[in-house]
């Protein structure tokens, strides 16, 4: 007898991405181990071309089309649930086309509408491309930056994204992100590290469940400036906000070298180290932990992970990409929405007690 999804929690929804990247190639290595079994959840994107991926990669595929993320409850485990896109989507790997753009586009804001409305309880996306985005009019300096305009357009109400990079071994958060290196000090304030450590300490309460987070933050100039000797903004910046954060009852402490703060005895004296700028971050991120390391956005309504790579389109369509990040991805947004139904039962026992 088939088995089917149990009802409870609302599905998980997952973005193709890229096209011509290993989006598809993951989506379907995934649903092939089986790993998508364990969970109800839906993929938004093209059939046709998820189907002749799958012939590319010699794969079976057994495919259902639905027209709401709740049909995926009643769907055979073992069949692949696809939300059909309006735009369709070329199936080239390695080849950018600019025609794939809208559909890429147009996956993200569907499952960030699901998301809000709860009829998914999370979502995982695939790798964009973003110069394929911008030959189409996007105009947000990445993913993250546009899953937030998303929900505060929605909802009315500001969101500041935050990427936290978890891994088994490490877990970062970049301050500023997707912006060219020169711009870092004059972006970096007090008020944004405060506010950025903020929801940091509040989603690894409410999310993670960690009782009292333990914050390093590292600083910006080499030693940590030494006092002043090799740049200022670890005294006039940084170490202000961690006396603000302090005086919160967050427990944040640095300014830390950045040099020094990421080997394994250092790295037990914190939950999550707050870097600067993008790449003071993803480097030991990926460095400890390339295929395993996950994305995931805090300080947004919805959960939303992604894995830590790109569209490696080299590699697309080959049958060769490996699909370790992208499977702690759905694990961890699964792990966040069954921890998030608990959550919500409890406050409801709660309230009619």
């Amino acid at each position: 007898m088939s088995s089917v999804h149990a009802r409870g929690t609302a599905p998980l929804a997952i973005t193709v991405g890229e096209p011509s990247g290993i989006g598809p190639d993951l989506i379907l290595a995934l649903h092939q181990a089986g790993d998508l079994a364990a969970a109800p959840c839906v993929v938004l994107a093209d059939p046709g071309m998820l189907r002749q991926r799958a012939d590319r990669l010699g794969l079976s595929l057994d495919i259902r089309e639905v027209a709401r993320p709740a049909e995926c409850l009643s769907v055979d485990r073992n069949t692949l649930t696809i939300l059909p896109l309006v735009n369709a989507h070329r199936d080239e790997p390695g080849k950018l086309d600019p025609s794939n753009g809208a559909g890429t586009i147009e996956a993200i804001d569907r499952a960030v509408a699901f998301a809000l409305k709860g009829e998914v309880s999370g979502i995982v996306t695939a790798p964009i491309d973003k110069k394929a985005l911008y030959d189409v009019g996007f105009r947000h300096p990445g993913h993250t930056e546009y899953l937030a305009d998303l929900c505060e357009r929605a909802t009315g109400k500001p969101v500041t994204p935050v990427m936290l990079l978890a891994g088994p071994d490490l877990s970062c958060v970049p301050v500023t992100i997707h912006v060219p290196i020169h711009a870092v000090p004059g972006l970096l304030t007090t008020e944004l590290i405060v506010e950025t450590c903020r929801i940091v300490d509040r989603d690894l309460r409410e999310k993670f469940a960690v009782e009292k987070p333990r914050l390093a933050l590292a600083g910006l100039n080499p030693h940590a400036g030494e006092r002043g000797a090799i740049g200022m903004e670890d005294e006039t910046v940084i170490r202000p906000a961690i006396e603000i954060l302090r005086v919160e009852g967050i427990d944040a402490k640095g300014p830390f070298p950045a040099d020094t703060m990421f080997n394994p005895r250092a790295r037990s004296s914190y939950d999550v180290a707050i870097c600067m700028y993008h790449d003071q971050a993803l480097i030991p991120a990926k460095t400890l932990a390339f295929d395993e390391t996950v994305n995931i956005t805090l300080g947004l309504p919805i959960i939303r992970t992604s894995p830590d790579h790109g569209t490696a389109s080299d590699i697309a369509g080959r049958g060769i990409a490996r699909p370790d990040s992208f499977r702690a991805a759905f694990r961890q947004a699964l792990d966040m929405a069954q921890a998030s139904d608990r959550r919500n039962t409890t406050k409801k026992a709660s309230a009619s007690a």
